[in-house]
């Protein structure tokens, strides 16, 4: 899920850089501090949007720069438990395969593709179900549903589920749409029957 979060910190403004419009530098430097970094709370940190409040600076002693407490706005991504996602397969693999969502590369494990049974074919890079005959490659759109979120200090980890309806390869959902309403019209059709008769 994208979200809005502020963080609070203290930047150091070099002495060069004492001539330039302190918004701006310290917009650069909470960019380069933050941006493309793992949070514990915050999840990934995709952009920092603006400097919202800047403190009076401070100088250390034995130090040239200037320190200024400041309030920047960001824009963050952490999936959360239940969260349906939508991606494209990025890689597979003997134990399932890796689906982009966002910024994160999230598993889906071969038991969580659906109740088939799926073998990988390192030949092809094929992931296929052995009764259903469906097949999944890299560059397949899928959906899925996060079912385990994970952080770290350089990485989050997220595992995902595919065996639900409506979940799947994005053709597969298409194909079960078009049956369920095919099934609808026909009960439908069958209940104008009734009441004709």
């Amino acid at each position: 899920m994208y979200y809005l979060a502020t963080i609070k910190d203290t930047l150091r403004v070099p002495p060069k850089r004492f001539d330039e419009d302190l918004r701006e530098i310290l917009l650069e430097l909470a960019r380069a501090a933050f941006e493309e970094q793992i949070d514990s709370d915050l999840g990934f940190i995709v952009a920092v949007l603006g400097a919202e409040e800047v403190g009076m600076g401070k100088i250390i002693q034995g130090d040239g720069g200037a320190f200024y407490e400041g309030t920047f706005k960001t824009l963050c991504y952490l999936p959360k438990d239940g969260e349906i996602v939508e991606g494209e397969c990025t890689e597979t693999t003997d134990f399932g395969l890796f689906v982009r969502i966002s910024t994160i590369d999230a598993l889906c494990h071969v038991s969580q593709i659906t109740d088939d049974f799926f073998s990988y074919s390192a030949n092809t890079g094929v992931l296929q179900g052995r009764t259903s005959g469906r097949k999944l490659s890299v560059g397949d759109r899928v959906r899925g549903k996060v079912i385990a979120v994970g952080i770290g200090n350089n990485n989050i980890r997220v595992g995902i589920t595919m065996r639900q309806a409506g979940l799947g390869a994005i053709e597969w959902i298409d194909k079960w749409k078009e049956e369920n309403e095919a099934r609808r019209k026909k009960q439908k059709a069958g209940e104008v029957e009734e009441e004709i008769k």
